[in-house]
């Protein structure tokens, strides 16, 4: 062969290998990247012609369900409007999918490879989603959202050893129905509350005093302290070269770790945090999954990440721009979504081990088969069985005797915190919350509140919005 004809050959053979390597990157390698891409109308426009599965509450209502209309395809209804809005969220053709109708959208369009799959094509049979049954309560998001009112705010609740999200209200909400309205979306995308926004899994927001948990822990699993160690409570009292004031400025002196949780003291957990370190406390909110994208099925964009947070960015506990004291505390720039602030109750109720969030509880194919369950995924060890013990019981002093009273529930023993974020100090606003679970001996629920410039502490306005969720959860 002479050279010219073997360069011919040899540009040929790159020039092929480069469209097998174009055609496997799009149709095998990247090909659930492609279909997922919200600018792919293309197959959006596939879609239209299967009937997508339904998406179910845990006793089987319908939370979202396809119709069939003109030609053959079909559009998306949801039978609950605004209830389940953010957990579900929607898929139309002019806007793409959200939420879980995004993260489960090969399910709900019957997108498998199992052997069923294929002989299903085989012997052309149409193609049908599967259903997802999730974890949702459909009562007790309710009671969530009457009890949010016309406050903004978030509330979670979920089983700390399923890791089973049980509730998921963001307010407002919104009607994924009526966005089949032209031009409904912008109006949506553009609205000063942010009805679209999930403030429960992007929502970034000053946990307060809710906090302490995470810095007990931190102060007692790494033997640094014990519920018992004494700190004094002063008030004022200098951390981190300036002055910090417990609430009403009150005055406590030298007390205990419990009592100091129970009366939710400033200037005892501060110090606490300082004497710990940065390098401790960020080793223990990374177990709790502080720092990375909160963990849920949902789509990665949909999944906020909390911590310390400066203009330029997250930073660790241990850079020189952060105050460890005022972060122990639930101040100093830190942020967390309510589903984070869950889940470090939930690692505490659980003897320390945290498990994963999950909105799906099994995936069913149209003749009533279960083709996936999913099942509860231990995400890390958070603490020592015996931390979480002792956490919980300075916890359960917090609502028996502490800040947190409006949390009681009668015959169910409660362990909660507090936390009031002084947003605007002259007008009274804060951004209160709540972290907790019930019953204390036997934890089968955890909840967590936090509610948007309102007037009013944790324990006034954000507790008793816990008592009512979890009341509805455990009768």
């Amino acid at each position: 062969m002479n050279s010219s004809a073997f360069k011919l050959y040899a540009v040929i053979v790159l020039l092929f290998a480069s469209l097998v390597a174009q055609t496997s990157r799009w149709t095998v390698f990247e090909a659930e990247a492609l279909r997922d891409n919200s600018l792919n109308r293309r197959e959006l426009l596939a879609e239209q012609k299967i009937r997508r599965g339904r998406v179910l509450a845990r006793d089987g209502q319908v939370l979202a369900r396809s119709v069939e209309g003109r030609g053959g395809t079909f559009s998306r209804r949801y039978p609950l409007g605004e209830l389940f809005a953010h957990p579900v969220g929607y898929s139309f053709i002019d806007i793409s999918r959200y939420e879980l109708e995004q993260e489960r959208n090969d399910e709900l369009t019957g997108e498998r490879d199992d052997v069923g799959s294929i002989v299903d094509q085989l012997s052309g049979r149409e193609r049908e989603g599967d259903d997802v049954r999730t974890t949702l309560d459909v009562d007790a998001q309710r009671i969530a959202f009457g009890a949010l009112g016309d406050q903004r705010g978030s509330v979670v609740a979920m089983e700390p050893q399923t890791g089973r999200i049980r509730v998921m209200a963001s307010n407002p909400s919104y009607d994924p129905n009526a966005l089949r309205r032209s031009g409904a979306f912008k109006e949506l995308s553009g609205a000063a509350n942010s009805p679209l926004l999930n403030r429960a899994t992007v929502g970034r927001y000053p946990p307060g005093s809710t906090f302490k948990v995470l810095t007990a822990v931190a102060a007692i699993d790494s033997g640094e302290f014990s519920e018992n160690s004494v700190v004094d409570g002063s008030s004022p009292k200098t951390i981190s070269g300036a002055p910090l004031e417990n609430f009403s400025n009150a005055d406590y002196g030298p007390i205990p770790l419990t009592l100091a949780l129970t009366k939710s003291v400033n200037t005892v957990w501060a110090q606490v945090g300082v004497d710990v370190g940065g390098a401790t406390m960020q080793r223990y909110m990374e177990r709790f999954g502080f720092y990375d994208r909160v963990e849920v099925d949902l789509p990665d964009g949909q999944r906020g990440r909390s911590g310390v947070y400066k203009r330029d960015g997250l930073k660790r506990m241990t850079d020189d721009s952060v105050d460890v004291g005022r972060v122990a505390i639930g101040q100093g720039d830190l942020l967390a979504s309510p589903l984070q602030m869950a889940m470090v109750a939930s690692a505490v109720a659980n003897d320390g081990t945290l498990m994963k969030p999950t909105l799906t509880e099994r995936v069913v194919d149209r003749d009533g088969r279960t083709v996936e369950r999913v099942e509860p995924e231990e995400l890390s060890q958070v603490m020592r069985p015996a931390t979480a013990n002792t956490v919980g019981d300075m916890m359960a002093s917090v609502v028996r005797e502490g800040t947190g009273t409006a949390a009681a529930l009668a015959g169910f023993p409660v362990a909660g915190k507090t936390g009031t974020a002084e947003l605007n100090v002259a007008q009274g606003i804060n951004q209160p919350s709540f972290i907790g679970f019930a019953p204390r001996d036997d934890p089968k629920i955890v909840v967590a509140v936090s509610l948007e410039n309102v007037q009013g502490t944790g324990g006034e306005v954000a507790a008793p919005i816990a008592k009512q969720v979890m009341e509805a959860l455990l009768r």
